[in-house]
């Protein structure tokens, strides 16, 4: 389905052409990715990592780059509003490897939705003194519920909502990162005071999870009917958004090492920044700091329900995933918008942070090595895409994944079962209601 075959707008849920400029592109990729990369994650790649990590971030950075050149090539060939539907669908055909990876993206987006709202909901309680107990899930499936209205309200409001949004995380968390430094004399203190052994696994693991601080990337190739000279412009989006991100999560990264010990952000995982504020900027820094990632973790629910409910509804129009009404009235996108938000609620209130996460980066791993996969054996040639780029990403993911697996396998097995039972069942599931794993190559794909 193209882009103009959608373009009448039907209830908000219409695609219209050349309606996001590429400043309105590098928005919506930085909100996705900032809210959760760096008020949830920064704990917990530390915990991983150790001291090293702000190199965590660097190298998820640069696998992010590798990663984003099949996306790139292909949605230059055929910018679409499918997204990464469409690009799994012109490499393997309408079946269920492509219809199944799908479903995973748009679970590890939702998966993102439910760690970012649980973060929100943490870092509200951190003036109240309050961790954990029964107000986190409660908080977070309010502002789950909240970006639920928002986007009934429509998507005009959305994008002019994110572009501020983004203008006022990035800048007020690159001013909260400069400061940091600049108190503490340009000193990195985050060494631990136990000899912990963080090695080179654990490493290699918080890579994953720095990876999942990028991922909002993909957000921008699900919206390329949209954007404006979208065969130049999505590829810059993805490369800006990229860019913006690493300086942004380096100045967190050293602003909360020059002032907390690795100790202390692994004791404070769940609130690393807010906990950083407080020695480095004194009690207005910590509330503003508590302030800034409620603000930017609220947004972030806003643009990442936003942007799992249209990639479902796409996938219904793909005939992808089957659809039921349960009763409801109003366009597709209205009824996915309701599915998002009980599975995200779901997710808030019986996991927590480090599990979601987790889940999450499987999910996404997983998707993204098929996406390589699948551009690598069916289109390299036609989109003139490099073979050696393609097969390094999926290199990247492979190895990563193994370590992160076996370093789960460790710390916390169920999760490992959790996910390997989901990413099976999703399989098995679009497989049964597919019928088949793959369909003919040169079938004329949806474009």
């Amino acid at each position: 389905m193209t882009g103009h075959d959608m373009k009448h707008d039907h209830g908000g849920d219409g695609y219209k052409k050349n309606s996001i400029t590429l400043g309105g592109a590098v928005a919506m990729g930085t909100g996705v990715m900032i809210g959760a990369g760096i008020f949830a994650l920064t704990g917990q790649i530390a915990e991983l990592a150790g001291p090293l990590f702000p190199i965590a971030f660097i190298i998820g950075a640069i696998v992010t780059g590798f990663s984003s050149y099949s996306y790139i090539k292909m949605s230059n060939a055929w910018p679409s509003a499918g997204g990464i539907g469409m690009i799994l669908q012109k490499c393997y055909g309408p079946g269920a490897v492509a219809a199944g990876a799908a479903l995973l993206m748009a679970l590890s987006m939702v998966i993102a939705e439910s760690l970012v709202a649980r973060t929100f909901a943490t870092y509200l309680l951190r003036p109240f003194d309050i961790e954990g107990g029964p107000l986190v899930p409660i908080l977070a499936v309010g502002v789950i519920l909240f970006a639920f209205l928002v986007n009934i309200a429509g998507n005009r409001s959305i994008g002019l909502f994110s572009m501020v949004m983004a203008a006022i995380k990035i800048g007020g968390i690159a001013l909260f990162g400069i400061a940091a430094l600049w108190s503490s004399g340009f000193e990195f203190a985050a060494a631990s005071r136990d000899a912990v052994d963080f090695g080179p696994m654990g490493f290699v693991a918080s890579v994953a999870l720095a990876i999942l601080a990028f991922k909002g990337f993909t957000t921008i190739t699900n919206s390329g009917a949209e954007i404006t000279d979208p065969n130049r412009n999505v590829g810059r989006a993805i490369m800006i958004s990229i860019a913006l991100c690493v300086v942004v999560y380096l100045l967190v990264a050293f602003g909360v090492g020059s002032s907390l010990t690795i100790d202390e952000i692994i004791a404070a995982k769940d609130y690393s920044l807010a906990e950083a504020a407080e020695p480095a900027l004194g009690q207005v820094g910590f509330l503003l700091t508590v302030l800034l990632a409620v603000v930017a973790t609220a947004s972030a629910v806003l643009a990442s329900v936003f942007a799992v409910s249209r990639m479902l509804a796409m996938l219904t129009n793909m005939k992808m995933i089957p659809h039921s009404h349960f009763g409801m009235s109003g366009p597709i996108q209205r009824h996915t918008l309701v599915y998002t938000v009980v599975i995200a609620s779901f997710l808030a209130v019986f996991f927590d942070l480090s599990r979601i996460a987790s889940l999450g980066a499987f999910f996404y791993l997983t998707m993204d090595m098929a996406v390589h996969w699948g551009v690598w054996r069916y289109r390299r040639a036609e989109i003139g895409a490099s073979g050696v780029i393609i097969l390094a990403a999926l290199g990247f993911d492979a190895i990563i994944l193994v370590a992160f697996t076996a370093m789960k396998l460790q710390s916390d097995p169920a999760i490992v079962a959790y996910a390997a039972l989901t990413i099976a069942g999703v399989f098995l599931f679009e497989r049964a209601y597919l019928s088949r794993w793959l369909a003919p190559q040169d079938e004329p794909a949806h474009s």
